[in-house]
């Protein structure tokens, strides 16, 4: 199993979060939800680590079954939308990479 992690720094102020937000859960998340492939979809708020603060907002892992199967889901007109959609909204925010779930 593979899974693609998103971490999304924090918006510089509270109306640009809240801007984030309302685009992220109203409009991306359900995007991300359609990608073929995708078994499932986890997003938690970053707190930081103990005594310290953080420069990230959220954290989504999106799990897929294996490499073909993801890079299917990718291409797809669905996953195609999602990362449209996440260069639109987020570019300056994401960072995103692949881990090898064990």
């Amino acid at each position: 199993m593979i899974k693609l992690i998103a971490l999304y720094k924090k918006p510089a102020d509270q109306e640009q979060l809240d801007d984030f937000n309302k685009h992220y859960y109203e409009i991306h998340m359900p995007l991300v939800l359609k990608t073929p492939g995708l078994l499932k979809s986890e997003v938690a708020s970053s707190t930081g680590s103990p005594g310290m603060d953080t420069k990230y907002h959220l954290i989504c892992e999106m799990y897929y079954e294996n490499m073909d199967t993801f890079n299917s889901g990718m291409a797809s007109p669905e996953g195609k939308a999602a990362f449209k959609d996440l260069m639109s909204f987020a570019k300056q925010h994401v960072e995103m990479f692949i881990a090898d779930v064990k």
